[in-house]
Order: C-alpha cells, then structure tokens, then sequence
C-alpha cells in the first residue's frame, strides 16, 4: 500500500474525528451565507426578467413607431406635389369667374375649363385632397386664415362672410389655410 492510500484509508475511517467535525455555528454561517446568495441571485433573476420585459416593449414600441412614420410617409410624401398644383385649381377657377358667360362664343371655352376643373378636382379627392369652402362658417384660426375683417351687422360675429381662396387638406391634415374675410363683433 502507497502512502497516499494509506493516508486515505486513515481518513475514511475517522469519520467522527474532530478536524472533520464543523460546529454547529459553522452550519448556520454557512446556511445564513447560502441563502443570502439564494436571495441575491433571485434578486438578480427578478431583475433580468423586469429588463428583458422592458428591452421586447422597447423593440415593440420601435417597431410601432417605425410602421407610423412609414405610413405617415405614404399618406403624406405627396404633400409637396400637393402645395405645387393647388394654384393650377386657383387658376383655373378664376378663368370661369372671369370669363363673360353671356357670349355665345365663350360657351366651348367655359365647358372646357370647367371640364378640365372638375377632372383635376376628382383627381385631387381620390387622393384624399380636400376643399375647404368656408363661407357662411364661424372662423376657425386652425382652418383659415382672415385676410381682413368687415362690419357687418346681417352676419354674427367671426363668421366668415367671403372667400379670397379656398383652403386644402391632405387625408384630413392642413395643406394650405382657406384665405377669408370675417364679420367683427
């Protein structure tokens, strides 16, 4: 037999000597020691969950807010074209107010700008351009913008009485304030 092997058997076989014996405040140490580090790591468990719940409702917040932006792009990357043909309309609609209806020789001409008007407004409504015609409406400052204001005791105050050019929006959104003229109080 080794010395190793001989040590070993010595060992094994004092099992109740007092070097291997622990006391009993030793246990509990060790029991108060291992259950601080249970809390702990159920602490740091509790912890990794709250942070993993918070980093998946970020991730869906982005994702969410990403799908907004994306279909705010789609309704609203069309405003710019927008703003450039609404003095086409404008246009348009001051050739027929001008034009002398009476003339027999004018009658083709105003059919066709008419024509041309209501084809180009359509186009506009199909893609959610709306008019917003406010005479006889009380003022709105979110919707219109009052070029000037006029006495007028036939009409209640801050109501709109004429006008000058008719205002726009863009799947409900205002692309150009309505240009009008108010009743004062």
């Amino acid at each position: 037999m080794t010395d190793q092997e001989h040590n070993d058997q010595q060992e094994s076989e004092a099992p109740d000597s007092p070097e291997t014996e622990q006391p009993e405040e030793q246990l509990v140490n060790d029991a108060d020691t291992l259950s601080a580090q249970v809390e702990t790591l159920a602490n740091a468990l509790a912890s990794a969950k709250e942070q993993t719940l918070r980093a998946q409702a970020d991730a869906q917040n982005s994702r969410r807010r990403a799908e907004q932006d994306v279909e705010k792009a789609h309704k609203f990357g069309q405003e710019k074209l927008v703003i450039d043909l609404l003095p086409v309309v404008d246009n348009l609609e001051r050739a027929l107010a001008t034009i002398d209806r009476d003339v027999e020789a004018n009658k083709p001409i105003i059919e066709g700008i008419e024509l041309t008007l209501k084809s180009f407004t359509d186009s506009l409504a199909r893609h959610q351009v709306l008019a917003l015609n406010p005479a006889g409406e009380p003022f709105d400052p979110q919707l219109h913008q009052a070029m000037t204001m006029i006495d007028n005791p036939d009409v209640e105050p801050n109501t709109v009485i004429d006008v000058f050019q008719k205002g726009y929006t863009l799947h409900g959104r205002l692309v150009r304030p309505a240009m009008v003229v108010v009743a004062k109080g």
